[in-house]
Order: C-alpha cells, then structure tokens, then sequence
C-alpha cells in the first residue's frame, strides 16, 4: 500500500509538471472526460449536446486547416519533387532539402491536433450509448457512433502514413484519482502500437462505418458518410500492410455506384466565379464564389462561403477574392520546375493551368520575380479544400488492375483521366509490360492530382522514394542541395521529440 502511494504520487507529479497540450494522451480535461453531475460522469446530458458535439467533428477538417490541409501539403508535394517548401524557413526547408528531425515544430502540432482530433472522435464512440434522452433514438446513436468511427479512421490513416507505429486511443480514461491512477495512466501514456493494428483498427472503424452512416448526399460532400468510408477502405486495401487488390476495386466500384464519377470539366473542381467571367484575374475582378461544390467527383470536402471564407488561400499564392492581400512574403508550396516539366512533357495538359500559375511578386527565391510559380488549387477563400475525390479513387482501381497483371485494364483507366485532360490515349508501348504501366500510372497519378498532398504516400506505397528523390536533386536546377540521402528508413517521419519527452512509452523511429 505504501509502495502504491509513492507512485500515485510520483505519476501526479509528472503528470502536473508537463507542458502537455491535447486530450487523451497527455491532458485531463473536461473536453475529454465530461462532468461530475451527482458523483456520475455526464458527458452528453441530451440529444442537444450530442447534435453539438456531432457538429463539432463534422467541423474539424474545415477548422484544422493547419494540420489536416497546409502541413499535408509541406509532407506530401514539398517533400517530393512536386514542389519547393516555398518560403523557407526552419519548419519548412527540411521538408524540402530531407533533413527532417523530432524537433520540427510542424509535426509536434500535426502530432497534438491529429491525437487531439482522435479525443474528439473517442469523446463521442465511449459516451453516446448511456445517454438517456428519448429523442435521441437507437439508430441516431448508431449512425453518429459511425460517423465518428469513419473520422478516427480518417485521421489514424493518415498518421499511420505518417509516422508509422503511433498509440492507439480508442477510449477516453478516468478520473485521475489515489485509487484509479494506476489503472488510468496508460490510458494518458499510452506505448506505440504496431502499424499493422493501426490498420487493422482503421478497417474496423470503416467496415462498422459503412453499416450504420447515413448514404451518399450527392447536394452535401461535408458528411461522413458510407461513401467516405468506401473511399478509404480503398484506399487503406491498397497500402502495403492490408493489402488486397480485389477489394480496392470493390470499393472502387461500389463508388461508381453510388453515383460518382469524372466531372466533365476539371477546372469545375477548383474554379472560381469572377466578377467579369471575361476578364482576366486582378485587383478590380475579384472571385465572388467557388465555381462548383458538391461535384459528383468530390466524396469529402470542406467548404467555405463569404462570412467564413479559407484562410489557408493567402498561404499558397494570390487569393482571387482580394488581389493583394497578405501578398507581401514568400508563399509554402512552390511548385516544382520537375513538375511543371512533367506537365508540359505533353502538349495541351488542361490540368496544368489549373494546378500552376505564374505571378509578378516582391521576392526571386526559385523563379524571376516577374515570372513567379504558385500553387493554384486553393485560389480564393470560397474554395473548397477537398479530403478526397473519385479520381484519386478511380486511379487506385488502375494500380490494382496492374498488381493483378491487367494493365490493359488499367491503361482504360488512365485513359479517362487524360481525355479529360485534353490528352490522347497512351500508347500501346505503355501497356507492354509492369514496369511501362506503372511508369505511365505513376505520371498520371502526378499529374492528376498534383497538390492534393497525395504524391509522397504514392513513392512510399510503391516503393520509388529512394529511386525518385535520390534523383531529383540533380535534374531540378531549383531544389537546394540534398542533406541526406533517402533510404528505406526515409518512408516514416520522426516522431515529434517533445512529445517523447513527455511520452516516457514512446520511442523514436529509426533513423532519427
């Protein structure tokens, strides 16, 4: 008894003297844990605090801009030979140059809002079914249990990518008292757990997901819906710890059923009304509004309108609905001189016009001043930010299709992007044999979906990392010189060093 005091107290010392930041693993909180009403915990008193609660997860990826959107896009097209970090800075140039360490204060806050996102999600699973309220019905509550299952999914997806082995939080932990704190703090430490059971857990959440979550509303892309998690287990079946061909395309189909498909016109799915639709972009011809949302391409996607406009716009480039604003310092998210030599590889890519732009600014880091590279996806603050699209989808079809030896099949599949594209077919010579195919895939998959945060996760998943970026130093004039080398270790990034320090169960990846 007296050995469990000293601990209860050396563990409440730790726990008081840490700077810790997000729920469940490092903060107790209310946020998390709920109140004490009557000596019994009450998280959700009504249907009403349910609802809100609900309103708040639909709403994380339109307000976490930062790590859902902005640090995605550093990882994924910076961190690649898609772009240049484009204002260089200690967060942002080791990304460019591979020279990433624990230290980064980018993945700490990626690291804290991701884990953070998971409290949010867990907050809603653990507590929904013991609330009383008879409006709230049996089947409300398993369809918002399902909807915060598709979410955690969602965000333990992209951190499994990302990191690798991370912890696995799939409840919320007690009240931390004398008697319970043994038993409560692992629940705020927790060890790393494997990637292959982060995965496996990722496809349990999705396969309950795609039971209980409402249909596809083809007029409101925001919802977790089934078609959501037929997206991502698509996508999950197609990385290398679940991998399973026949069910990529499965989902991939079963998308097609529910109504998705190529929209006609690719600019509909970044475009912006002008004021004079005539006139060329200024000062003195604003965007009013996005072109489209809701496509039948989109299955997720965060929207924006005036009152409650983008902000990551100004991040990227010249934001359409105000010329000048905040257009004063280097922009994130230069693209490349590779890519834009990939895209004009072919003449008469419709995608590249609207992926690239070329501005007059006030700086020469990568390009001349008055000939100046931006990235063109997000280019108003009415722009949706878009989590994933058929395309994407569509294209992971055509890659199974050539792990089953079809490349036929899958040359028919990027055949379809390209026509839309304004390109003609691939030649016959592309289907010959894997490595053609895939080399072909490859470049579609660049092109297509080209600061999307989708390019990294593509070398990783295929394995390309190190014959691709070990290269591109050398080919691209306007990348900085390459600290390190990538190897097989390169795949995952370092877990964030202050949170080990505050983590005594979680260790380093290897090679940090």
């Amino acid at each position: 008894m007296k050995t469990r005091h000293i601990l209860s107290i050396l563990i409440l010392s730790l726990l008081a003297a840490c700077s810790l930041d997000y729920d469940p693993l490092d903060t107790y909180s209310d946020v998390t844990e709920g109140v004490s009403q009557d000596s019994v915990q009450v998280v959700f008193e009504d249907k009403a605090d349910v609802l809100a609660h609900r309103q708040t997860l639909l709403n994380l990826y339109k307000n976490g801009q930062e790590h859902w959107y902005l640090d995605m896009l550093l990882l994924a097209e910076s961190h690649s030979d898609n772009a240049y970090s484009g204002s260089p800075s200690a967060e942002t140039t080791p990304f460019e140059v591979n020279s990433i360490e624990g230290s980064n204060t980018n993945l700490r806050r990626d690291w804290n809002s991701h884990m953070g996102n998971i409290a949010q999600a867990n907050r809603l699973i653990s507590n929904i079914d013991v609330v009383s309220d008879p409006a709230l019905t049996d089947a409300e509550k398993l369809q918002y249990k399902a909807e915060a299952k598709i979410l955690r999914a969602m965000i333990y997806f992209d951190m499994v990518r990302i990191w690798g082995n991370v912890p696995l939080v799939t409840t919320v932990a007690g009240d931390i008292t004398s008697e319970t704190i043994e038993d409560v703090y692992p629940a705020y430490f927790p060890p790393q757990t494997d990637a292959l059971t982060i995965y496996q857990q990722i496809e349990a959440d999705l396969l309950e997901g795609l039971q209980y979550a409402p249909a596809n509303d083809p007029q409101d892309k925001t919802q977790f819906s089934k078609s959501v998690a037929r997206a991502l287990l698509a996508k999950v079946y197609a990385e290398k710890p679940l991998r399973d061909y026949d069910k990529v395309i499965q989902y991939a189909d079963e998308l097609a059923a529910d109504g998705f498909g190529l929209v006609d016109d690719f600019s509909d799915l970044f475009g912006v009304i002008l004021t004079d639709p005539n006139a060329p972009p200024s000062q003195d011809n604003k965007a009013i509004d996005a072109k489209a949302r809701n496509t039948k391409e989109t299955i997720f996607e965060a929207q924006y309108f005036p009152g409650n406009t983008n902000w990551a716009t100004w991040m990227y480039g010249r934001p359409l609905n105000d010329w000048t604003f905040y257009f004063t310092w280097a922009k994130w998210i230069t693209p490349s001189r590779d890519l834009i030599k990939a895209f004009t590889s072919e003449v008469g890519d419709k995608r590249y016009a609207e992926t690239v732009v070329f501005y007059n600014c006030g700086w020469n880091i990568y390009y001349p001043a008055d000939n100046y590279a931006f990235m063109y996806k997000c280019r108003s603050a009415y722009n949706s930010t878009i989590k994933m699209r058929y395309a994407d989808i569509l294209l992971l079809k055509a890659e199974a299709l050539i792990g089953k030896g079809d490349y036929s099949g899958a040359a028919q599949i990027i055949n379809q992007t390209r026509q839309r594209a304004g390109l003609s077919n691939l030649p016959a010579s592309a289907s010959a044999g894997e490595d053609a195919i895939t080399e072909a895939y490859l470049k579609e998959r660049r092109l297509e979906l080209a600061m999307e945060g989708q390019r990294w996760f593509d070398l990783v998943r295929l394995e390309k990392v190190e014959e691709v970026m070990n290269a591109v130093y050398d080919k691209d004039e306007g990348r900085p010189a390459q600290v390190y080398p990538f190897t097989s270790l390169s795949y995952i990034l370092p877990v964030p060093q202050d949170i080990i320090d505050q983590n005594p169960n979680l260790v380093q990846n290897p090679g940090y």
